[in-house]
């Protein structure tokens, strides 16, 4: 899966208004901005993250109708943040109307530190729809004391007490996903897919006995919390009048609207089919939906919304609440249709195993597009590229569609450098190669990695899906294997030929060397000192580079060097490498096609969890200089509707937000359903 995030710390190396509600109301926001090269894309730093803003080039191009779908949409999208919240813990949504309220009301002292660190505390939960880190799954730990938020709650009349005061506090629910491979991940993971006392063995007898369609399996648990009652197993549906109802109902009101503005009868149909699907919970709908939805290719205007990603679950049955909405790029989108239309190439000449290789890939269509609005899983946090759908058999029947988030990848490279790039690259030519080739062999990776690599391969007739074989290891295992397919053909010639690249080979050098930087250093500056490696991407990258140098050692491929008690790696062939890491493709298809959960366990474990101690010291040691944090995340624009006196929109202008604050609380007043 799907997913493919572009993170600062990479950039070097290498997503309202409503008439008739009395509640919502317009929000306070900067002056209107059109698409300006003086953009200020920087709205707030804090603790490790950066706050950035994007614009929506194009959309003064779109009819009104389609301004309006785009509208409905984000809309839509936005009515079920309260979702995403309630998924990541129990307690989420009760802490933040708590510290909202104290943020609001309060009339103290806001000079002193404890107040500051109050504020960034706040903030640090709104950026990751939760108490836990939006990356890393650890607690975020306070700079305050529990006294001072007894004060500021008494003297803000705001109720916060019992479990959900002490968590923030205590070691309770310390990680939100814990995939440690000596843990009960489900009884020992605070995420809410999973009643409190339910266990790894729960999940896998429940789902174990499920009997599903063998070649056209739905996607089971994917939009259900599993509880026990009595004693007994039971699945809660997210639907209306079902789990998370009343948002959903909300969700489906803007649906309704999105559809009666449908740019083709194939849009219509799609947005029909997933208004069924929130209404009933069903999965055979939802997986006639993403039929419709991956068919509907004509228009505009595309969006992504529904329970998706299982990132989050450690088991990768329940899907995470996330919404995009799209608006076509032309230029860019005809300039990489050339990889949908070579397809079949790239996967005839892999280096996977002739058995492996699909016969007929079908249907991959890649478009770079311009995001109008994100919501859940995907804001403030973004992808910069999607692949989807997630379900096997419709990608193999129907084909799969692949996004860049081109406004997203514009706003990450114009919102200034760091300079971590000259204190971790080995050499002049190592950074010359980078500034010149560095972001165009990041946005030429994330396409073969979204087009190429989900897209390629075939599971053994018989060998069931690698939720299923693979277990906690299939996302990590997932992303690999995309992220190989790209390495792989990142030093063809075939990119040249094909006119997305002047020079092949210096990009292909040049996302050699980010890829190796950030998989086996930089990335470690995410980890707090003696932690492992949790996160699936963060995983990937290392397993990947970490196998890829172990594996050249003899020809000493990659070079581990010591200079002034700093480490650098340096690759002194490139050729070699591209072979190793076609070697660690094949092996990592195979694993995926015969689901040997053995071979990914070792994988992921002897390369992608343990970090070198000394090293790791090292790496935030020399990262301590920069102030510029290692995430970014987005405030969303605000599309304003001007109403006619008939009371319909004719027309509409785009605001940012002044503020990171202003908008989240703007968010918590319109649109908390739960």
């Amino acid at each position: 899966m799907k997913h493919t995030f572009l993170f600062t710390m990479a950039l070097a190396s290498m997503f309202f208004f409503s008439c008739g509600d009395s509640k919502k109301g317009e929000p306070e926001v900067a002056t209107v901005t059109e698409q300006t090269d003086d953009f200020e894309y920087v709205v707030d730093q804090f603790a490790d993250l950066k706050i950035l803003r994007y614009q929506i080039p194009g959309f003064e191009d779109l009819t009104i109708k389609e301004q309006q779908l785009v509208y409905y949409l984000t809309q839509a999208g936005l009515e079920g943040r309260d979702i995403m919240w309630a998924q990541n813990y129990r307690h989420n949504l009760t802490i933040r109307k708590a510290l909202e309220n104290v943020y609001t009301t309060y009339t103290g002292d806001k000079s002193t530190e404890d107040w500051k660190n109050f504020e960034t505390y706040l903030k640090r939960v709104w950026f990751s729809n939760g108490i836990h880190h939006h990356y890393s799954n650890a607690k975020i730990k306070p700079d305050f004391s529990s006294d001072y938020l007894k004060t500021l709650l008494t003297e803000t009349n705001t109720t916060l007490e019992g479990e959900a005061f002490d968590v923030i506090f205590n070691d309770k629910d310390a990680k939100k996903v814990n995939l440690s491979k000596d843990a009960d991940i489900v009884l020992e993971s605070a995420i809410n897919f999973y009643g409190p006392d339910v266990t790894t063995k729960d999940v896998e007898t429940f789902y174990g006995a499920m009997k599903v369609d063998a070649k056209e399996p739905i996607e089971i648990g994917l939009n259900t919390k599993l509880v026990k009652e009595n004693g007994k197993l039971v699945e809660k549906v997210y639907k209306s009048g079902g789990l998370y109802g009343e948002a959903i109902d909300k969700i489906v009101y803007w649906l309704e609207k999105a559809k009666g503005v449908a740019e083709s009868d194939a849009q219509a149909e799609a947005l029909r089919l997933l208004i069924e699907y929130y209404k009933t919970g069903s999965l055979d709908t939802w997986d006639d939906y993403a039929v419709a939805w991956v068919n509907s290719t004509e228009g505009n205007i595309d969006w992504i919304n529904g329970f998706i990603e299982v990132y989050n679950d450690p088991k990768g049955y329940k899907g995470s609440y996330e919404t995009i909405v799209q608006i076509k790029d032309f230029d860019m989108s005809k300039k990489m249709a050339v990889l949908s239309q070579e397809a079949q190439w790239f996967e005839d000449n892999s280096p996977l195993m002739p058995e492996h290789k699909k016969k007929e890939v079908k249907g991959v269509s890649y478009k770079t597009v311009i995001v109008a609005g994100e919501a859940g899983d995907a804001s403030p946090s973004t992808p910069i590229g999607v692949n989807l759908p997630n379900n096997n058999w419709i990608r193999q029947a129907h084909g799969s569609k692949s996004v860049s988030l081109g406004n997203i990848i514009h706003s990450y490279n114009n919102a200034g450098g760091s300079g971590r790039l000259k204190e971790f690259a080995n050499d002049e030519e190592e950074i010359k190669l980078e500034e010149k080739y560095g972001q165009l062999a990041d946005k030429l990776h994330t396409a073969l990695h979204e087009v190429v690599g989900h897209a390629s391969g075939q599971i053994n007739e018989g060998v069931g899906t690698p939720k299923e074989t693979l277990k906690s290891y299939k996302s990590t295992i997932e992303e690999g294997r995309a992220d190989l397919f790209g390495l792989y053909y990142l030093m063809d010639p075939k990119l040249q030929e094909l006119g997305l690249v002047e020079n092949w080979e210096e990009t292909g050098k040049a996302a050699y060397d980010g890829y190796i930087r950030n998989g086996l250093i930089t990335q470690l500056v995410r980890l707090e000192l003696g932690d492992d490696v949790e996160e699936a991407h963060m995983r990937n990258r290392q397993w990947v580079s970490a196998w890829a140098y172990e594996r050249g050692k003899a020809d000493n491929v990659i070079e581990k060097i010591t200079r002034d008690g700093k480490t650098y790696y340096n690759i002194n062939d490139y050729a070699k490498l591209r072979t190793i890491f076609g070697e660690l493709l094949r092996e990592t298809q195979r694993i995926t096609s015969e689901g040997d959960y053995e071979a990914a366990k070792a994988l992921v474990e002897d390369y992608g969890v343990k970090v070198d101690q000394v090293l790791h010291k090292e790496v935030l040691e020399r990262n301590s200089k920069f102030k510029s944090p290692p995430y970014s995340g987005f405030v969303n624009p605000v599309i304003v509707p001007k109403m006619n006196d008939a009371g319909e929109i004719e027309s509409f202008t785009i605001t940012q937000p002044a503020t990171f604050e202003e908008q989240m609380l703007y968010y918590s007043k319109t649109y908390s359903n739960l």
